[in-house]
């Protein structure tokens, strides 16, 4: 991609529900699920080629219902979980099944864009979900540095861990966790801790966060709680817990600090290779790309020993008399026309990351390079 500008891809129909590829760490790759209440949903693999700045698609049937949510299996590209609606005995569930892709996805089945969104491809159904107990699921989690064969659904206000067996065929529930308190609490979402070697994950209800450890599936590590009014219904962390909420704001927490920014939040996320590059995107058709340095894992750039100053002695001096980087909003996207739910960071390249409107609006965006390099350098 020689410029900055932004590559737009339409879906025919609605659509909130996006993730990266995260088991593809060579081609840049996004999933996209479509929510239609007339017409069979589809699984849109929208791929990314970089060199000649054009977007190439595979499209797949989803006949379960409108998709929700939708999480890429980390350790294989071709495993995937989504939460969709069905309607049984006229009554709306929310269920979560796990699919895989068919085996000549990648070669797409050697038709032509528009022949493949009018005859998609089906998906193989690995296993569903399920508990009979808990009837509405909002999101999956995968275990982030796992084998693929771990995750947690949130349903209702139970947070249950699976156990995938059987090359994924069949799914068991290894520990619970129950969110207990006044009136009918529900989680609205969560997110599995890339940190802690994978014990601790994170969840929303209401207006309140709170911690999980996997090993006692106890709720002990921390619980933030605010009279905000409305409900958090994103949240991302590095060691920074990051949350969205609806009609409200953006906040982020350390031990003492609570930084806000004044617009309307669906989705908040970390680049995971620079954790000061946060994306926000909103219910007012905007995407936000903010440099936040004083949440960086790496606030005051890359750690210097004395030992190594004897050869480069003059460029670190150097290095040192430039201004730092302040927080700062980066830059304001405005090619969405309707409500943006979700952006997220592609996992093969940390510079560049795609965003999805209501309207079935994808759009895919690079971080300025001046900033680019004014990181790396």
């Amino acid at each position: 991609m020689e410029d900055d500008a932004p590559v737009i891809y339409g879906l025919e129909f609605q659509a909130r529900a996006l993730t990266p590829q995260t088991g593809e760490t060579d081609a840049i790759r996004f999933l996209v699920g479509t929510q239609s209440l007339k017409f069979d949903n589809q699984i849109h693999i929208i791929d990314f080629d970089d060199e000649n700045n054009i977007i190439n698609k595979n499209v797949l049937s989803h006949q379960s219902g409108e998709i929700w949510h939708i999480a890429a299996c980390p350790a294989d590209k071709t495993v995937f979980t989504t939460c969709y609606n069905k309607t049984c005995d006229g009554r709306v569930t929310s269920c979560a099944s796990v699919w895989r892709m068919p085996s000549d996805w990648e070669t797409g089945n050697n038709e032509s864009p528009e022949d493949s969104a009018h005859n998609p491809q089906t998906l193989e159904l690995l296993c569903h979900l399920e508990n009979n107990s808990h009837s509405n699921t909002a999101c999956v989690l995968w275990e982030p540095m796992g084998d693929g064969k771990r995750l947690i659904s949130l349903a209702d206000n139970h947070a249950l861990l699976w156990d995938l067996q059987e090359s994924s065929t069949q799914a068991t529930i290894s520990s619970r966790a129950t969110l207990e308190g006044k009136g009918q609490l529900k989680f609205t979402s969560g997110k599995w801790s890339p940190h802690h070697n994978g014990s601790q994950f994170a969840t929303a209800n209401d207006t309140s966060i709170r911690g999980w450890d996997l090993r006692s599936m106890r709720s002990c590590k921390y619980c933030l709680s605010k009279d905000w009014g409305q409900s958090v219904v994103h949240l991302d962390f590095n060691y920074h817990i990051f949350c969205g909420k609806v009609c409200i704001k953006v906040c982020m927490w350390t031990a003492n600090t609570m930084v806000q920014f004044q617009h309307m939040v669906w989705s908040v996320r970390y680049n995971h290779s620079h954790d000061q590059l946060v994306l926000t995107a909103s219910s007012d058709s905007r995407l936000i790309l903010s440099n936040m340095v004083s949440i960086s894992s790496e606030p005051f750039g890359h750690l210097v020993d004395e030992d190594e100053l004897s050869e480069g002695e003059d460029n670190y001096q150097e290095d040192k008399g430039k201004e730092p980087l302040k927080d700062s909003v980066v830059s304001t996207y405005e090619e969405h026309e309707d409500s943006v739910y979700a952006a997220e960071w592609s996992s093969a390249d940390p510079w560049l990351f795609a965003s999805l409107s209501y309207d079935g609006r994808l759009v895919i965006n690079r971080v300025p390079r001046a900033l680019k390099y004014r990181i790396l350098l």
